[in-house]
């Protein structure tokens, strides 16, 4: 009687389907800066999509401080297994030219995906007399000091994108850090300073109902809302592209196929006709090149941002 209880249990299991908890897995995305951010949302809103459409447990943690660090050294000592991942910003390999790390960006992890990018551009009041960069930069270099221009900063990536700039124009042009980009913004709104540099979901709606106006995005193409407004390479600038963007990485030595599958997870969530409108609300716009393109992509920033650093003589703050 035993006997065939079991050879009868053994059989059910042979024509069962397989259960669920053999494919799906937990995996752990680390946002390396605040809740609440470009990068956080962005984590939120894939990680949701991937949960619901590919079976698996996402779970979204901060872990900030230290101008990202301490998140992405998490990841990088973390098991090779795909299940936690890091969301890369800018800062990613800025930080390898201005602080000792733990890790090497270029060496550390293994590239997943390059998500998506977000704008970067620069803006003056609508009564300024500056319709483009190049009247902006000329008058710079006839005023020597006089005109400002803000950012968040220091150290950060618009910050060393005006940087870039004012080396490769000769222009003399006096930065003014703020501690965020709102504040920046708002200083231009008051007529504190003569320009600012910050990301397309700062600037939208006020370029949108006329207190701003933009006069070069820093992106390597126009952007699609503002498709009258020259890159910062069209107005003699070759090759510059100073977007803030997002990608996404694992461990060091985590298997090819791992790799592959959440690629696939994370590009059918940015493509899925749910997500697209979320993306464009925030600012953000998808890019989707994954592998070797990102590891090509993020090699060119490591090298271009060093580059500028360098240049600029920029410390660590």
């Amino acid at each position: 009687m035993r006997a065939a209880a079991l050879a009868f249990a053994f059989a059910l299991l042979a024509f069962a389907p397989p259960a669920q908890a053999q494919s799906a897995r937990t995996i752990k995305v680390i946002v390396p800066s605040t809740a609440g951010g470009g990068a956080d949302t962005l984590a939120r809103l894939l990680g949701d999509q991937v949960a619901r459409k590919q079976g698996q447990t996402v779970v979204i943690e901060n872990r900030p401080g230290a101008g990202n660090t301490i998140g992405t050294e998490f990841v990088a000592r973390a098991a090779p297994d795909g299940n936690t991942v890091l969301v890369t910003t800018p800062e990613f390999v800025i930080n390898a030219h201005l602080r000792k790390l733990n890790y090497d960006p270029l060496t550390s992890f293994e590239p997943i995906c390059y998500l998506v990018k977000s704008p970067q551009l620069i803006v003056v009041h609508p009564s300024s007399p500056y319709r483009t960069l190049t009247d902006f930069l000329n008058a710079a270099r006839a005023k020597p000091g006089e005109l400002t221009i803000a950012s968040a900063g220091p150290a950060s990536s618009p910050h060393i994108a005006i940087e870039a700039i004012k080396h490769a124009s000769g222009a003399d042009i006096s930065f003014v850090p703020y501690q965020g980009s709102t504040p920046a913004v708002n200083a231009l709104l008051g007529g504190h300073i003569t320009a600012a540099m910050a990301s397309y979901p700062n600037l939208a709606e006020l370029m949108t109902s006329g207190k701003l106006r933009a006069i070069a995005t820093a992106s390597a193409t126009r952007i699609a809302p503002m498709s009258d407004v020259p890159t910062v390479a069209e107005s003699g600038f070759k090759d510059f592209e100073a977007d803030i963007w997002f990608g996404l990485v694992a461990p060091a030595k985590t298997p090819g196929d791992v790799l592959t599958q959440l690629a696939e997870w994370f590009t059918a969530a940015l493509k899925d006709p749910e997500v697209a409108p979320k993306l464009a609300a925030q600012g953000l716009f998808p890019v989707g090149a994954c592998g070797t393109a990102l590891s090509a992509f993020t090699t060119k920033q490591y090298q271009d941002y060093g580059r500028a650093i360098r240049d600029a003589g920029i410390k660590a703050q």
